[in-house]
């Protein structure tokens, strides 16, 4: 019992807080953990229902503008370029738009010089439905250059280039479900993904000291021109057989 007690002294008393075991039974620390969870789950579902308020106000615009968009027919575009041919004629469209959306980027670049939070999604907004009337111009007026002229009234037709334009493709007229779709709920689906895309795209057009209105007219400029590219593509190959 002598050695016990002598080895008990030279290990010294009996402290718990010397462990490293956490001491007590941790109910404080897990309720703030457990707060701190909660408050992220709340973050994420405002963030969440923020995003989506934003995708449909611009999708909503977009679909409300797009039958308003100037579309000139093949005879006017004609009149007003005399002597081009097709690709030539095409190339000046592609060369008109790409300069209109970079101007646009441009101007939302340089009114977010000094951002301020609250004032990004109007920005970013006016910018995406912006340049998507500057884009649906392009579509439709690349189909009538082309010959493949969507069918039905204005707007008809512009629901059509709409859905063509989320899908950064030409309307293949022989398939008729390319064009009954761009009337049903399927486009408003693929309209809230596309203006996603453009938003995630957009978000260096906001940086300040003017940097962001370069960055925004050479991403748009870029991205009209890719646009025009695969439409362009998909026109020459015709109707399919």
């Amino acid at each position: 019992m002598a050695v016990d007690d002598a080895r008990d002294d030279e290990r010294g008393p009996h402290d718990r807080s010397a462990s490293l075991v956490p001491y007590g039974d941790g109910t404080a620390d897990g309720a703030a953990l457990s707060e701190s969870n909660e408050h992220d789950k709340r973050s994420r579902r405002a963030r969440g229902r923020r995003t989506r308020a934003f995708l449909r106000v611009v999708a909503d615009r977009i679909i409300e503008t797009a039958p308003r968009v100037p579309m000139r027919n093949l005879d006017t575009l004609r009149a007003q370029f005399p002597g081009l041919g097709t690709e030539e004629l095409a190339d000046k469209l592609v060369a008109g738009a790409t300069k209109s959306s970079a101007t646009v980027g441009a101007g939302v670049g340089a009114a977010a010089m000094m951002p301020v939070p609250p004032a990004m999604p109007a920005e970013l907004a006016a910018e995406i439905v912006g340049v998507a009337g500057v884009e649906l111009k392009l579509i439709a007026e690349l189909h009538e250059v082309y010959g493949r002229r969507a069918p039905g009234g204005t707007r008809e037709r512009a629901m059509a280039y709409l859905s063509a334009w989320t899908g950064e493709r030409g309307i293949d007229l022989a398939r008729p479900s390319t064009v009954n779709a761009a009337m049903g709920g399927q486009l408003r689906r693929r309209l809230r993904q596309q203006i996603m895309k453009r938003t995630l795209r957009n978000l260096p057009n906001l940086t300040p000291f003017l940097i962001g209105a370069a960055v925004g007219a050479y991403l748009n400029r870029q991205d009209t021109a890719k646009l025009a590219a695969r439409v362009r593509a998909d026109l020459r190959r015709g109707p399919a057989a």
